[in-house]
């Protein structure tokens, strides 16, 4: 009765403009909530959906193991063993979580922010691998107090483990996190991946890595595994890398690696009969055992700021002139294009006169043949030689030989060396002729000539095999683990198109170097070893000179060839050619030197039996 009382008394409260306002209300609050259903449902549906199933299903990464490295005996050099590295996600990840994971790692919570800062643009639903090698304390106490700390985790993962004696830091390299712009460069890894940085492990790193694995698994509410997800039937198996086995024996390694201790240079041996390198040293160098694991950056940055530079590898990258090495070049160069012969001589009385400029010999020789000159490293015969022969035809013997181009060995970051090009020479000169001071130079391996250890050792293997030149190499073959072969790589080989009989008349003269007695390098004879050898000092004018002796040995069916390079160190006869004798001794009489080495596995040489399996890898010679 109120009610219609109400209506009587106000006529236009049931009005027809009321009753429009009313809908029009109703209207707007159905299609807001058709609205706000179609953009959960439809346009953020796949979000949620993401959201929803992180809390069930979860992919969990299964990280492969890296290939294992083996030296040329099979013995093993590097494996892995299992290190425990903490992840967070954090969609996952709570206050809470960060202060109890604070106390558990003995951190400041602002030095978990830290660690976790550069990873913004990673999903907030990635684990994200943060502290690399956790001792097993606090693994265990992160495992106890695991329903307390929802988005942390322990994965599983591994560490380069070294069985050697020794470093063969630059041989093998490192392994570690992947910065921004390698991610950038190769799809395959994501935010704290490990991949190789440099060496062994740069070079061959889509060989050593392997391929990852995915696991799904069901989650609770917060984030933690509870068990697995349909039985494991969609779970992708991981893949480990494949194994190598090396060129390098790695006892022969360690003795080299103790006789440049305390010095600044780089020891290379080959077997010339096919370029496989038996050992390769820089010094100084760092310990790889360092960077197994986690890495302290403050150990990075002092590695990189030492003025010693142990990060620099010496034996591939250091280039330096060759001295009187580069003698033996000029003599074949002459000999081969009709410019001397065995019995051409120049008279040496102690120096040279050039123009204004007098150059001193390392005595006075009287009437000297090619031989005798190289036995005792007679400068004015080369310099009387190099003039003869002009940079034309040296620079062509020199590219033949491969100064100024890399070696392609396969160890990443090779320099060229250096040798003036016509270009260069043009720049410099005009058109007119090269100064006979420059050429002087160039015949006894001095001024814009340079060369690096391995360039060097190439040289005198090429030597060593009258001609034959084969790419140096120190991986030998892999072990594919998914076909369980053997695969071997395909190395290249070039011959040099000097006559032989040339190369027997430089051979007799490296011979009397080491054997004769009145030679360069006596401090190299090995008795029963017919060790042939030329020295090398190569100017400083910054300091003391570098000291260089080659050599291959023994004279009669080569074995290996050798180059020892010392910095700073003086006559190459005093310091080089001593340490050369020492390794050569090492290698021939073997029983002669002890160095402590955990046992050697029983080995079968696979290479002995395998038949029409190679590799794609294919490393050209220029």
């Amino acid at each position: 009765m109120a009610f219609e009382s109400l209506i009587d008394n106000n006529p236009d409260f049931a009005s027809k403009q009321r009753r429009n306002i009313f809908r029009i209300i109703v209207i707007l609050l159905v299609a807001v909530f058709i609205g706000r259903l179609a953009l959960m449902q439809i346009i953020q549906g796949s979000e949620y959906k993401l959201e929803s199933e992180s809390q069930a299903v979860k992919q969990v990464v299964v990280e492969p193991f890296r290939g294992d490295i083996y030296d040329r005996n099979g013995d093993i050099i590097v494996n892995n063993e299992p290190s425990f590295t903490l992840a967070i996600t954090k969609n996952d990840f709570t206050r809470e979580s960060l202060i109890l994971l604070s106390s558990i790692l003995e951190m400041d919570t602002t030095e978990i922010n830290q660690a976790l800062a550069p990873y913004n643009n990673v999903s907030k639903f990635t684990p994200i691998e943060l502290f690399r090698d956790l001792d097993f304390q606090k693994t265990s106490l992160i495992e106890e107090y695991n329903d307390l700390l929802p988005g942390v985790e322990i994965v599983v993962d591994f560490k380069r483990l070294y069985n050697f004696y020794g470093n063969m830091a630059h041989l093998l390299g490192y392994s570690r996190e992947v910065s921004d712009e390698q991610i950038k460069q190769y799809p395959y890894y994501k935010s704290g991946d490990v991949i190789g940085q440099t060496g062994l492990e740069k070079e061959y790193e889509e060989i050593l890595r392997g391929n990852k694995g995915i696991k799904f698994v069901t989650v609770n509410k917060l984030g933690k595994k509870v068990s697995s997800f349909d039985n494991g039937r969609n779970d992708i198996p991981s893949r480990n890398g494949f194994d190598m086995f090396l060129t390098i024996d790695k006892k022969l390694q360690a003795h080299a690696e103790t006789l440049l201790k305390g010095k600044r240079g780089a020891l290379v041996a080959i077997n010339p009969n096919n370029g496989e390198i038996l050992s390769i040293v820089s010094k100084p160098d760092y310990n790889p055992r360092d960077f197994a694991g986690k890495i302290p950056s403050e150990l990075y940055q002092k590695l990189i700021k030492d003025p010693a530079f142990p990060m620099y590898n010496r034996s591939i990258m250091s280039a330096y002139p060759p001295g009187s090495t580069w003698k033996i070049l000029v003599a074949l160069a002459a000999l081969q294009e009709g410019i001397i012969d065995e019995h051409t001589t120049f008279s040496c009385r102690g120096s040279i006169q050039l123009g204004f400029k007098n150059i001193k010999c390392h005595g006075a020789h009287g009437n000297i043949s090619v031989r005798n000159a190289i036995k005792v490293s007679c400068n004015v015969f080369f310099i009387e030689t190099a003039i003869k022969l002009g940079f034309d035809r040296m620079l062509k013997w020199a590219r033949i030989f491969g100064f100024g181009e890399k070696t392609f060995v396969d160890i990443p970051s090779e320099s060229k060396g250096k040798f003036p090009s016509e270009e260069w020479l043009k720049r410099t000169f005009g058109e007119a002729d090269i100064p006979v001071g420059y050429l002087a130079n160039y015949g006894i391996g001095q001024g814009e000539i340079a060369a690096t250890p391995i360039q060097m050792t190439l040289y005198a293997s090429a030597i060593a095999t009258k001609g034959l030149m084969y790419q140096p190499h120190v991986v030998r073959y892999i072990h594919n683990n998914l076909t369980n072969k053997i695969e071997p790589i395909s190395y290249d080989k070039k011959d040099i198109p000097i006559d032989k009989r040339y190369f027997d008349i430089v051979q007799k003269g490296m011979w009397d170097v080491v054997n004769s007695g009145a030679g360069t390098a006596n401090s190299a004879y090995i008795p029963g070893i017919e060790v042939c050898g030329k020295t090398g000092t190569a100017q400083n004018p910054h300091g003391r000179d570098h000291s260089w002796f080659i050599c291959f040995a023994p004279l009669k069916n080569p074995q290996i060839a050798l180059c020892v390079f010392v910095e700073n160190a003086g006559f190459g006869g005093e310091v080089a050619a001593p340490i050369a004798r020492n390794f050569l001794m090492a290698y021939f009489y073997p029983d002669s030197y002890k160095i402590i080495s955990p046992p050697s596995s029983t080995f079968t040489d696979p290479l002995d039996s395998i038949s029409n399996i190679i590799t794609d890898k294919i490393f050209p010679v220029h």
